[in-house]
């Protein structure tokens, strides 16, 4: 059973950063896709971005393209995201995802979870 654990998140004013890592139980992670979604309060949980297992493929929502990037780390089992010019509405409970195989951005597809950090923005 793979655990994934994310790490980073906090209060932040509008405009500023933050960097989220997220890091898999299981050291051999091959063929594995990376994700984050994120949920806000009374919404749905939603897709922000995936990265591939090799790294070199990755993905976006159109509401974070520009301003977050997704990467992996070198052991492939740990992932990040780095979060720029944020917003009051990326205000949301961040988490980790991983899925065996190719990537997309339905939730129910993506077999592991992280329990989520929180990322509030303030304007």
């Amino acid at each position: 059973q793979v655990q994934l654990v994310e790490s980073g998140g906090g209060l932040v004013q509008a405009g500023d950063s933050l960097r989220l890592s997220c890091a898999a139980s299981q050291r051999t992670f091959s063929s594995y896709v990376m994700g984050w979604f994120r949920q806000a309060p009374g919404k749905e949980r939603e897709f922000v971005a995936a990265i591939s297992w090799s790294g070199y493929n990755t993905h976006y929502a159109d509401s974070v393209k520009g301003r977050f990037t997704i990467s992996r780390g070198n052991a492939k089992n740990t992932q990040f995201l780095q979060m720029n010019s944020l917003k009051p509405e990326d205000t949301a409970v961040y988490y980790c995802a991983a899925k065996y195989g190719t990537w997309n951005l339905v939730v129910n597809d993506y077999a592991y979870w992280g329990p989520g950090t929180q990322v509030t923005v303030s304007s």
